[in-house]
């Protein structure tokens, strides 16, 4: 081989090397970036999203909303035997003044319902649960009150409530536990979220549901600070 291809040759060895670094260093660090990515949206799906498998229970919690797959769970596990009652809580919002009407499933849930609580009464009711098992609260206005206010009937009943279901929306999970694991300390709670609109899968691949998931983040913060803050300073929490 003359001196002039072997040059040639050399150099065009340095340039396949130089373009496979290049190429393996794009690759590493679109799969670095895309495992972060990764990484950041499990973060993200394990603080909201919270799922547990249902045991036996004292009680079957429903924080106050306005669609009725909630208490329809809520029904299938109460006629699975998880829990002898049921206790919807809930007025209406304190932003709208009066109940926001049925969410979804109107066709068969609608109706004229003064409060949550009688919305989610009659979904219960439909599904299959006695009025004899389900509970009254219907003063909350917002999430941390439901647990307050749940926390005050069952005291009043007598039931002391050792373990507890709580259904709720998929989104609203993490806020739920926070405030009604507050209010019930010594009680272990198993979550049985519904998912309405997304999943824990696809909550990221449309904008307005990255929206929701993001706000209910800052919404967990915001209301926990401000709770943390009004405790007793010789609180345990």
């Amino acid at each position: 081989m003359r001196k002039h291809d072997m040059i040639h040759k050399n150099e065009e060895d340095q340039k396949c090397l130089f373009l496979q670094k290049e190429y393996f260093c794009l690759r590493y660090n679109r799969e670095g970036k895309q495992r972060m990515y990764e990484e950041f949206l499990k973060q993200i799906e394990d603080f909201i999203f919270i799922e547990d498998k249902p045991e036996k229970a004292d009680v079957i919690f429903v924080p106050g909303n306005g669609y009725p797959q909630m208490a329809a769970h809520a029904a299938e596990l109460w006629k699975e035997g998880f829990a002898p009652y049921v206790l919807p809580s809930g007025r209406y919002s304190t932003v709208l003044g009066h109940f926001a009407g049925v969410q979804d499933l109107a066709e068969q849930y609608g109706g004229n319902y003064e409060t949550e609580w009688e919305f989610l009464r009659t979904v219960l009711q439909k599904n299959g649960v006695p009025e004899k098992a389900i509970l009254r609260e219907d003063q909350a206005t917002y999430t941390y009150e439901n647990a307050l206010r749940s926390r005050e009937v069952t005291d009043a009943a007598g039931i002391e409530v050792k373990k507890a279901i709580l259904c709720c929306r998929n989104l609203h999970a993490r806020r739920c536990i926070l405030y009604y694991q507050l209010v019930y300390p010594e009680t272990e709670f198993f979550v049985c979220p519904s998912d309405i609109e997304f999943t824990r899968e696809n909550w990221h691949t449309k904008g307005e549901w990255i929206d929701q998931v993001l706000g209910e983040m800052e919404r967990c913060g915001g209301q926990f600070h401000k709770i943390l803050r009004e405790l007793p300073a010789d609180s345990e929490f």
